[in-house]
């Protein structure tokens, strides 16, 4: 069940209208890292959590959140549509920047489809399909993709807010901003929580050791012809991260398999007599 309030989570306004910032904007919506993803993310990470019932209950809320982020985005995105030129009569008549947006900025599509409103795309008008969605019933692994997710929203809500000299959106973005450095905390302190990347990794941290073939598993390996194996804690013989080994490096790959060769084609299988 879910309840709505009528007012924003955050005040919106917008002091010069732009639609080519309504633009941008939509990248922050529906984009691969805008609040849709997030909130389903979390969404379906909730649904599927098993375990201590208290990490359902902080994705729930999350998602929760960024339903409520999407909505003052929308807001956002229609506040600096308005006055945007719906005739050419209208456009020829507007000073910049409105007239650079009719000529080259605008999304048409905030015109011809929605209506000067926001819609469920990116800033290239593709709509948002869910498959950045990730929720693999593995809260350490989720955990970590939520990090990344967050980690990248809050570059994009910089980026916006470097677009952008309208006094308003600044402030809402730096609000966004704000909202992505705490969510990106919490979900460190979660990993905390669940005993620190020690204790987590690897993930799953369930897998059998004798389900792994060991001799492989921390060594880096150096697959390039022409330049030397980078080198830091992941080749210096320290401990690795999750205190299981010892890193290593392999400044050559060398291959261990066989040649791949399928022999002949099956009769009926469609090919050509001389595979046969």
């Amino acid at each position: 069940m879910f309840y709505h309030s009528g007012k924003l989570q955050y005040e919106v306004r917008c002091d010069s209208p732009n639609p080519v910032f309504a633009k941008y904007l939509q990248q922050a919506i529906g984009g691969i890292e805008g609040e849709i993803r997030v909130a389903m993310q979390y969404f379906f990470q909730a649904m599927g959590a098993r375990g201590n019932p208290k990490y359902r209950d902080m994705l729930m809320m999350t998602a929760t959140e960024e339903l409520s982020h999407i909505e003052f985005l929308c807001h956002a995105v229609a506040l600096n549509l308005e006055g945007a030129p719906l005739t050419e009569r209208e456009a020829a008549a507007k000073l910049n920047p409105v007239v650079h947006a009719i000529m080259g900025g605008l999304n048409p599509r905030h015109v011809l489809s929605s209506g000067l409103s926001a819609m469920p795309v990116n800033a290239n008008g593709i709509p948002f399909d869910m498959s950045h969605i990730y929720a693999s019933g593995n809260i350490a692994g989720d955990m970590m993709a939520n990090v990344t997710a967050e980690a990248t929203g809050r570059t994009l809500a910089s980026r916006l807010y470097n677009m952008t000299d309208d006094a308003g959106m600044k402030d809402m973005l730096s609000f966004l901003i704000a909202r992505d450095t705490m969510h990106q905390q919490q979900w460190l302190a979660v990993i905390e929580d669940l005993g620190g990347i020690e204790a987590t990794m690897p993930i799953p941290n369930s897998t059998p050791e004798e389900h792994e073939n060991l001799e492989h598993s921390y060594y880096f390996l150096n697959t390039s012809l022409d330049e030397p194996t980078p080198q830091g804690v992941w080749t210096n013989g320290g401990p690795t991260m999750d205190g299981r080994g010892t890193f290593t490096a392999r400044d050559k790959a060398e291959p261990m398999g066989q040649k791949p060769d399928l022999g002949k084609a099956r009769e009926h299988s469609g090919a050509q007599k001389q595979q046969m």
